[in-house]
């Protein structure tokens, strides 16, 4: 099979883990639903934590699959504004090990939109993507 059917057939699985699991607040889906052909471009959703300020938001992530997935990281950001230390408030850049050097091929997309899930939950303010928000 060739490499790109290879990281295609991947996703699917994925994808089908997100829609199969329903409790765990996060969803991922092509971001053109018409299209399964490319799913290089994917949107995530995370329902935000309860017992924290993000409690019964839906944050709207933009995930875009490199071409050496999975032995890259997919490239997340915040689509919905979150003010959070660990969160550029202008970019929605995100500032989380498993999406830069700590990522691993037996990672997937769902575990990373849980690592953002728990991100919510315990901010890092010692290494922050937005100085602004981690003074605060």
């Amino acid at each position: 099979m060739p490499k790109g059917r290879q990281i295609q057939s991947r996703i699917t699985k994925e994808l089908a883990d997100c829609a199969r699991d329903t409790k765990s607040g996060v969803t991922a889906l092509p971001l053109n639903e018409c299209s399964s052909n490319n799913l290089t471009k994917l949107v995530g959703t995370i329902e935000g934590p309860e017992g924290t300020p993000y409690a019964g938001g839906h944050f709207m992530v933009d995930i875009d699959i490199p071409q050496k997935y999975p032995f890259e990281p997919p490239k997340m950001r915040f689509k919905t504004k979150v003010w959070h230390p660990n969160v550029s408030s202008q970019t929605g850049a995100i500032c989380l090990d498993i999406l830069k050097d700590q990522w691993s091929p037996a990672l997937t997309i769902k575990t990373a939109l849980l690592s953002l899930q728990a991100l919510l939950c315990s901010p890092e303010p010692s290494d922050p993507q937005d100085a602004e928000v981690a003074r605060m």
